[in-house]
């Protein structure tokens, strides 16, 4: 066993655990959304939701941790829990966007021939069941 986490304090190790425990549950159910749901728009909304809770969890455990046993604040991780909480929704919000605009060319791309082909070709969102 390591020595440096018998020696870590229970205040420091509590909470470490309680943060990493969280922090995987909620990556593990945005990997199965990722996995399991069917449509692009769908599958997005799970990592890109996800990713900025459980990171942020894992990341602040990690911070907790590594002051305990160095006995300073280790602030290095405030920097990329911020770098990740800033530019995942972002990218997020991006891809939606892009295959979106995709969908909307891909649409109007496509011949018509009948009132309603025209309908059904003027939804966006391909897993939309509206009739």
């Amino acid at each position: 066993m390591n020595h440096e986490l018998e020696t870590l304090p229970i205040w420091a190790s509590l909470p470490v655990t309680v943060l990493l425990l969280i922090g995987s549950a909620i990556i593990l159910i945005g990997a199965l959304g990722l996995v399991r749901l069917p449509h692009f728009f769908q599958r997005i909304h799970g990592p890109a939701i996800t990713i900025t809770i459980g990171t942020g969890s894992i990341l602040i455990a990690s911070m907790i941790y590594f002051s305990a046993l160095q006995s300073r604040w280790v602030i290095h991780e405030l920097l990329i829990t911020a770098f990740v909480m800033l530019t995942a929704p972002v990218v997020a919000m991006l891809l939606m966007r892009t295959a979106v605009y995709r969908d909307l060319r891909a649409r109007d791309r496509r011949p018509t021939n009948s009132a309603k082909e025209n309908k059904a070709t003027t939804e966006v969102y391909p897993f939309s069941t509206k009739e």
